[in-house]
């Protein structure tokens, strides 16, 4: 009996830590939950190259906390594409209200996520992203759960991007410990980490462990994930997102 105690008490401890970010998140009013989407910022970052400006192809990964109450948890990410000599951008991502839930349209690339503002994950240019986009787009393609959407743990908007990026060769991104649904692996339970530089082990998303040298040490408890980056040190916390150095952004 002491022993089933000691184990419900270390649970109950360990779901208090991994909550604690996300609560601090609500109480800190670091997310808006009150008011309606349509009045929320969809403007421009400014980040993105001017396509009237730029000839040659570009790839961008962008992600943002996710709209209203998710944003406490985790971020919404996507990815932007522009071929060459192209006039505009289009944005290949999952939108849960949708079905098929993947959408690829011509839209801006660095908006701000009903509030949130982007951060740059990834900037391929040139030779290198005029490969990535046709391979990209077919991935999108055949996305295996585009009829299917699940806030926890995946699949979602995130578990499509670690899809997109697996399927892509070179293309490598490191995606924020905040991206739930990233550690949701279709048709195993093993693969190479979206970075590109190590390995992960995840059971349904809800449990695993990754190890890679971009990522560093992560792992999930109950599809939340917590670790920490020694390459450029940070402690990476549910909610929270990192504490230290920014990660790397991929470049071509």
């Amino acid at each position: 009996m002491k022993m089933l105690l000691r184990w419900l008490f270390s649970l109950v401890v360990l779901l208090a830590l991994l909550l604690a970010g996300p609560v601090w998140i609500l109480a800190s009013n670091q997310v808006e939950i009150d008011a309606h989407w349509s009045s929320l910022d969809r403007s421009s970052a400014g980040i993105a190259p001017d396509p009237a400006e730029t000839v040659e192809a570009v790839v961008q990964v962008y992600s943002a906390r996710a709209y209203n109450w998710r944003g406490a948890f985790g971020e919404h990410i996507w990815i932007a594409t522009k071929t060459e000599n192209a006039d505009s951008y289009r944005l290949h991502q999952v939108l849960s209200w949708r079905r098929p839930t993947v959408v690829s349209s011509i839209d801006t690339p660095d908006r701000a996520w009903f509030g949130n503002p982007p951060t740059l994950l990834a900037d391929y240019r040139g030779d290198a992203a005029t490969l990535m986009i046709p391979q990209i787009e077919a991935a999108a393609a055949d996305y295996p759960q585009a009829e299917l959407y699940r806030v926890w743990p995946g699949p979602n908007s995130n578990s499509f991007i670690a899809w997109v990026i697996r399927e892509v060769p070179g293309f490598e991104v490191t995606l924020p410990v905040t991206a739930i649904g990233k550690d949701y692996i279709f048709n195993g339970v093993l693969a190479p980490a979206p970075s590109g530089s190590g390995y992960q082990l995840s059971l349904g998303g809800v449990f695993g462990i990754m190890l890679a040298l971009e990522e560093g040490l992560e792992l999930n408890f109950l599809g939340l994930s917590f670790g920490i980056d020694v390459m450029r040190p940070a402690l990476k916390l549910p909610g929270i997102g990192r504490l230290g150095m920014p990660a790397k952004v991929s470049k071509s």
